[in-house]
């Protein structure tokens, strides 16, 4: 009997484990106000309603290492086209009509270093993405509304074409959550 109830208890433990964020899925993602390296102005989740939205954010170096797991399977998997000639036959790509976007945060302190951090992202980037990197900097944090719990892990969410947050994770990507983004926009 002790044995079920130990199983059952580390099953609960690792179920809360991986199901972060529970409570913001449902909710409408916070008014953000980004900008692009052409100084364009982007308000999230306004300027990108209609679509679905994937967002990657990051808030510190360590994260940043993380969220550079996601760039190429999202470009690839959602932005790049493929050359129909490489195409396999049975290799169907599917178009997605979404927004991506990767968003490094400079918040507090950091907002100090933005202009010299930027211009290395920029130096570090291929010029194919220039188009999806937004970054923003400000005072707020978005910890409560967005349930940040460390600074050191990426954050990824996905929003409805109303913006609000369909799905969030966090951490390098991987496959299994390909999967959840991909039965989430393919749902509609």
């Amino acid at each position: 009997m002790k044995k079920v109830i130990l199983s059952i208890l580390v099953i609960s433990i690792a179920f809360l484990a991986f199901k972060p964020f529970a409570g913001v899925e449902g909710k409408m993602f916070p008014a953000m106000q980004c900008e692009n390296y052409a100084g364009k102005k982007i308000n999230l989740p306004d300027d990108t309603k209609g679509k679905y939205t994937l967002l990657g954010m990051a808030f510190s170096k360590d994260a940043e290492t993380n969220l550079k797991t996601w760039i190429n399977p999202m470009y690839n998997k959602f932005i790049a086209k493929k050359d129909a000639k490489d195409a396999d036959v049975f290799d169907v790509q599917m178009e997605y009509d979404i927004n991506l976007y990767f968003v490094p945060m400079f918040t507090g302190l950091n907002q100090m270093t933005s202009k010299q951090s930027k211009e290395k992202i920029k130096t570090m980037t291929d010029k194919e993405l220039y188009d999806y990197l937004l970054f923003y900097e400000g005072e707020k944090t978005y910890k409560e509304e967005l349930d940040f719990q460390k600074k050191d892990v990426p954050y990824f969410f996905v929003l409805d074409k109303t913006g609000k947050i369909k799905y969030a994770t966090y951490g390098s990507y991987d496959e299994k959550k390909m999967e959840k983004i991909l039965d989430i926009i393919e749902e509609n």
